[in-house]
């Protein structure tokens, strides 16, 4: 007896096989894709340099201030007035005696008056008094004026003398007074400051206008303690201007014999010509100089490593892994390192590029790259 399907059976039938064999399809393509290598020993890409043989030398950096050769604050001294006028302003040159302002001085003027008036009448009462004191003591021989009278006389003569000093001196204070109400540049220089306005009042010590003098501008640098020996005169520095972007060199012209109580630091000065007055002062220098002697070292880039106080942890390239070891540290400049040769010797190549993703002993595909040190 022989079964027979119908067409639906047969239909159903097919469509089963057809999705088996697509199943079986797909198993078998999913299978052959699969990466049975774990991922802790799959080779990480990263990028290697040879570390370059380069010697270190240590550098010192600090940061200064550029100061006028010479500046002083144009102001009263003896007086209290009105200011009259102001004749300058920020960036006008001056010679020595131009005036710079002015103040209302009536008042000091007129006492001035006063008191040379004063001088001049008791000068002629002096005089007067002494020749009158002259003539008595001449009548002193014929026995027609007494000694008694004579004292008298020349007392009161002495005593109008004195009074004309004294008004003398009086006058020479006040003299000082209506002259600095005329207030002059002291030397050749630039007006750097105007602080008053016609109208303000001011004291003896109140500033009306700053005056500077750039022929030679000083570098003025406070250093630690432990570099005092660093920074000996005629040390030659090399020094970046932030305000103009120039670079110049010269040599330490003077250090303080003693270091400042409060910070501990010494403070030296760097004169630098500037015929051109084209330094702007009261603006940031950055110096920098070399101490020390050269020493032989290993230099690799410096996002090659950790550093952590005197020591590195680098990773090096050996064949297809990655091995950590860690090295002393000489010095660093810019973004390079310099490490000790006897532990990293020239030409061993370091992972650069990538490190942070590996361990000690991992396999790497290592890609070198081209580096020079700075």
């Amino acid at each position: 007896m022989s079964i027979r399907f119908g067409w639906p059976t047969m239909i159903l039938l097919g469509a089963v096989g057809g999705l088996l064999a697509v199943g079986a399809l797909l198993y078998t393509h999913n299978t052959n894709r699969t990466n049975h290598t774990s991922l802790s020993e799959s080779a990480k890409k990263v990028s290697s340099v040879a570390a370059a043989a380069s010697p270190f030398q240590g550098t010192r950096r600090y940061v200064g201030t550029v100061e006028p050769w010479v500046e002083a604050k144009i102001g009263p001294q003896l007086v209290s007035a009105y200011v009259d006028t102001v004749l300058v302003r920020p960036g006008a040159t001056v010679k020595h005696n131009d005036v710079i302002a002015t103040l209302d001085c009536r008042d000091t003027s007129a006492r001035s008056k006063q008191v040379a008036a004063e001088a001049r009448a008791v000068d002629a009462l002096s005089t007067a008094a002494a020749n009158e004191a002259s003539r008595i003591a001449s009548l002193l021989k014929g026995n027609n004026v007494s000694q008694n009278e004579v004292d008298i006389k020349q007392a009161d003569a002495a005593s109008k003398e004195a009074q004309v000093a004294a008004l003398r001196a009086q006058l020479a204070s006040t003299t000082l007074q209506v002259d600095d109400c005329v207030l002059r540049a002291p030397f050749d220089g630039e007006v750097a400051e105007r602080f008053m306005d016609p109208g303000a009042f001011v004291r003896p010590g109140s500033a009306i206008a700053t005056v500077i003098d750039r022929h030679l501008v000083r570098i003025a640098v406070d250093v630690p303690e432990e570099d005092f020996d660093a920074v000996a005169p005629t040390t030659q520095v090399s020094i970046h201007l932030l305000s103009t972007g120039r670079d110049l060199t010269a040599t330490i012209s003077r250090r303080a014999p003693a270091a400042d109580r409060g910070t501990r630091t010494a403070h030296i000065e760097i004169d630098v010509e500037d015929s051109e007055r084209v330094i702007p002062v009261w603006t940031t220098a950055e110096i920098s100089l070399e101490v020390g002697k050269p020493v032989a070292a290993s230099a690799i880039p410096l996002s090659a490593a950790s550093v952590h106080g005197s020591k590195a942890s680098i990773f090096l390239a050996q064949g297809d892994r990655a091995h950590l070891d860690v090295v002393n540290v000489i010095g660093e400049r810019g973004g390079t390192l310099y490490l000790d040769p006897k532990a990293l010797a020239p030409g061993t190549q370091v992972v650069s590029e990538g490190r942070t993703v590996l361990s000690d002993g991992d396999a790497i595909a290592a890609t070198q790259a081209k580096w020079s040190p700075e």
